[in-house]
């Protein structure tokens, strides 16, 4: 069977391509204008890969984004740009982007163990200093230089993939051309008797020391300058995310420079224009942080179960599974509208579910809930359904001195998606993710003209939404069945950097450096969003995300009653507010 190198390169010597291999040839792969050693005072040849290796760089944030829009960032035809691999403005913003981290160096972004090792490699008066990545050159040399400069880093070669090679070979992906500059260094080093790869991937680091295991095999066979002593060594992960904020900025950036490039005409006909979308998966009166951490203690769940198969929740009171229909928004007093709650009592389900029964303070405030009446789930075991908590009957109230009251935010448990505009689609539709989704609930906003109760003036509504008045333990019936948080989204599964191009890709989800050859209504006040599927959540207050909230002043709770502090503020401002970019 032919090997991966034999694959990949044919005959021995491939990467020569008849030419001759000196330091003068190897130059022409560096980006830098740095003389290199003579061939005889090389014993020995560093490598270093740069994303998640030697610096930290961030992987799209899976909290933020579906999986079938991660994949699209490492689909090199989904943007003009390339996306997120091959788009330098995405690393160009790393921290506080640019103009403040040159300065300092990009401090904290470094794998600092990593950086140490290239500093001793940088001082072995007889080791070969090579940074290696399969960025493009043309988009990220100016780039990586500033920021290896910034840390000190003076490295012999600086190997970005260009377009072809110096000997005008084409690349079929990235390991094909860290494969071929390989075969290229130890040929021109012949007198180096040690390689040592750095590199953070284990597809990556199987497939290197497959390469020279095999290069190894052929110098033995018919030896060019002998078998090398070689190691990759697998680096830890390192990987981590940008300010969600920002990063949710520089992708309606990548999308505004894509519907120009389409506008111009200056972009293949087959792309589409694209926009930043959200599927609601929930509407809740949102807990914080503090509040949360509260309520969980509560549970007094038994210490035997153990906490791997625990999922913790204690973060909200559902108000209904799927996006609020205006109207509903309105009782409820609109997103970021505030109101207190008293924890009345707790319970256990068959040791598969633990939550706490609340009320409305002052109790006669207006709220509203999907489940027989409001309830917080502290803790679910794994696989069990938040439904379950609707068979609770035995609800045990609080010890005198236990009760507390805590405050929770109208917010919504969202994440974004990058799609094609479609001009058919309302803003209301476009929550859904699923056309299905879709048609089931765009007529939610017309349910309250089929009711005696107009625009949800009265207290108990018919039609499976549970609304009360007074603050009690749930009655027996079923909970509604949908998740309290949007479990229903997928997470990305796989592993590498790969992720196929519908987004199934792994938890670091970059293939495209890889895999992917280069391209040749509701509205008004502002939305209180969480993106985060785990506790806690994703930062101490989650960015907002798309224009979603309730317009014209919703603020105030229905009836004419308050609805507990803050409930006739209307909508909370955030400090930041990502529903700017789009």
């Amino acid at each position: 069977m032919a090997s991966a190198y034999s694959v990949y390169h044919g005959a021995a010597n491939a990467s020569s391509n008849g030419s001759p291999l000196t330091i003068t040839a190897m130059s022409r792969w560096s980006s830098i204008s740095k003389p290199l050693p003579a061939v005889e005072k090389i014993k020995a040849l560093h490598v270093y890969d740069f994303d998640n290796t030697l610096f930290k760089t961030p992987l799209p944030n899976s909290a933020l984004w579906n999986g079938q829009t991660i994949g699209s960032f490492s689909n090199a035809e989904f943007f003009d740009s390339g996306g997120w691999w091959h788009d330098s403005s995405i690393l160009a913003a790393t921290g506080e982007g640019l103009e403040k981290e040159e300065p300092r160096a990009w401090e904290g972004w470094w794998n600092e163990k990593v950086v140490e090792l290239a500093r001793l490699t940088i001082k072995q008066p007889d080791a070969l200093c090579v940074l290696l990545t399969g960025r493009s050159e043309q988009g990220y040399a100016q780039l990586l230089k500033k920021m290896i400069a910034a840390k000190g880093l003076d490295f012999d070669i600086v190997g970005l993939k260009p377009q072809v090679s110096p000997t005008n070979q084409r690349f079929q992906n990235t390991m094909h051309f860290k494969q071929i500059f390989l075969d290229a260094l130890m040929e021109t080093y012949k007198v180096a008797d040690e390689i040592r790869v750095y590199e953070d991937r284990p597809k990556h680091t199987a497939k290197f020391r497959e390469f020279f295991s095999e290069f190894n095999r052929r110098q033995r066979a018919s030896p060019t300058r002998g078998p090398i002593d070689a190691e990759v060594i697998q680096v830890a992960d390192c990987s981590t995310n940008m300010d969600p904020v920002v990063e949710v900025a520089q992708v309606q950036h990548m999308i505004n420079a894509h519907n120009d490039a389409l506008a111009r005409g200056s972009t293949r006909t087959r792309q589409k224009r694209l926009q930043i979308k959200k599927t609601v998966f929930f509407t809740s009166y949102m807990i914080g942080i503090e509040d949360s951490k509260k309520l969980f203690k509560l549970a007094q769940i038994p210490p035997e179960i153990p906490k791997h198969e625990l999922r913790i929740h204690a973060n909200n009171i559902l108000i209904c599974p799927r996006p609020c229909p205006s109207t509903l928004l309105e009782k409820v007093g609109g997103m970021g509208s505030r109101m207190l709650w008293e924890v009345t009592g707790t319970a256990r389900y068959n040791k598969s579910v633990w939550a706490a029964c609340v009320r409305p303070v002052p109790s006669t405030a207006t709220y509203h809930t999907d489940n027989p009446a409001p309830l917080v789930i502290l803790a679910l075991r794994k696989g069990v359904r938040p439904a379950e908590a609707g068979k609770i009957s035995d609800w045990q109230p609080l010890p005198s001195g236990q009760s507390f009251v805590f405050e929770t935010t109208v917010g919504e448990k969202v994440m974004l998606r990058v799609e094609a505009e479609d001009p058919k689609e309302d803003e209301y539709e476009s929550m859904f993710a699923s056309k299905q989704a879709k048609r089931k609930h765009t007529a939610d906003d017309d349910w309250a003209a089929k009711t005696g109760h107009g625009q949800h003036g009265g207290r108990n509504e018919s039609r499976g939404f549970h609304s009360s008045s007074r603050g009690g333990p749930p009655r027996s019936k079923g909970a509604s069945a949908q998740s309290f948080r949007g479990s229903s989204h997928a997470r990305s599964r796989g592993g590498g950097r790969g992720g196929g191009p519908r987004g199934k890709g792994s938890n670091h989800h970059y293939r495209s450096l890889d895999d992917v050859d280069p391209k040749g209504s509701h509205g008004g006040n502002m939305s209180q969003v969480s993106y985060d599927d785990a506790y806690p959540p994703l930062a101490q207050q989650p960015p907002t995300g798309p224009r979603a909230a309730a317009a014209n002043g919703r603020g105030a709770s229905q009836s004419g009653r308050g609805g507990g502090r803050g409930a006739g503020r209307g909508g909370q401002t955030a400090s930041t507010v990502l529903q700017d970019y789009y």
